[in-house]
């Protein structure tokens, strides 16, 4: 019998990113005389992020990017997330996307840790009532204490990662994208990170994390897509994609075996 076939709900077809480099014009005479040479350069001068893309999602996996600074991992989150739009290249999305993808992103810094628990959900979508009925459990898994009613422009790094991730991990998310959100906070805090993602994979959440993490990329996801340079160098189980990986970094680490579950802490 055969297996029925599933439904990508992110799929990247042949998806290509550039950037435009703006350079210093100098001087409008030299500009002018030489128009056709100043705008084949303007024209020309492109920064690639992403080179001919292609992989797919499917509902209720857990999917990990990885690559050095630079790769362009940054870059596929946020064509994700709908903030950016390909050069070349087609990304579809299918579901509600709830994005973590940068510290304090969407938050109000004189606002309260209270006060844009309730902005950020309205922004998602919620009604106040709805979003009422969360801000107790919100503030629950932040454990920020007395903070929660001070301004979040005195909150430190790790501060604004816990109610970041405790505004996104309760809103119901369909596909929740996170990057490098796990590596900051204390070793108690992006446990309870990990175990509350393990909860979202048990209830059918698409998670897409992009991360330097080794460890995190072993023991939460189903499957690895490896951006090197810009284009895809690897993509397939995570054990085996971060042997590589590492022994490309040329460092040594003790991954132990697929089953073990408990890798290096070592972020390249």
């Amino acid at each position: 019998m055969r297996e029925p076939v599933r439904e990508p709900v992110i799929s990247f077809q042949n998806v290509s990113k550039s950037y435009a480099f703006y350079k210093q014009i100098s001087g409008i005479k030299n500009f002018a005389f030489n128009l056709h040479r100043s705008l084949a350069s303007i024209r020309n001068a492109q920064y690639e992020a992403l080179r001919d893309i292609s992989f797919d999602v499917y509902k209720g996996e857990n999917f990990g990017i990885i690559g050095h600074n630079g790769a362009g991992k940054s870059t596929a989150l946020g064509l994700i997330a709908g903030v950016l739009e390909p050069t070349r290249g087609r990304v579809v999305v299918r579901g509600r996307i709830s994005p973590l993808l940068a510290l304090g992103a969407g938050f109000h810094q004189e606002l309260t840790g209270r006060e844009n628990i309730i902005l950020n959900g309205v922004l998602m979508g919620l009604t106040r009532r709805e979003i009422m009925t969360k801000v107790d459990e919100i503030i629950d898994f932040a454990e920020l204490g007395e903070f929660i009613d001070s301004p979040i422009r005195v909150y430190s790094r790790g501060m604004l990662a816990r109610l970041g991730f405790a505004v996104v991990a309760s809103l119901d998310p369909e596909i929740l994208l996170i990057d490098e959100i796990l590596g900051v906070g204390d070793i108690r805090f992006q446990k309870k990170c990990q175990e509350k993602m393990l909860n979202f994979k048990e209830s059918g959440v698409t998670l897409l994390l992009v991360t330097h993490s080794i460890a995190s990329i072993a023991k939460l996801c189903d499957r690895v897509l490896w951006i090197e340079d810009h284009v895809v160098k690897m993509i397939g189980d995570p054990y085996e994609i971060a042997e590589q990986y590492c022994k490309a970094a040329g460092v040594e680490v003790d991954l132990g075996t697929p089953t073990q579950g408990t890798l290096s802490t070592t972020s390249l």
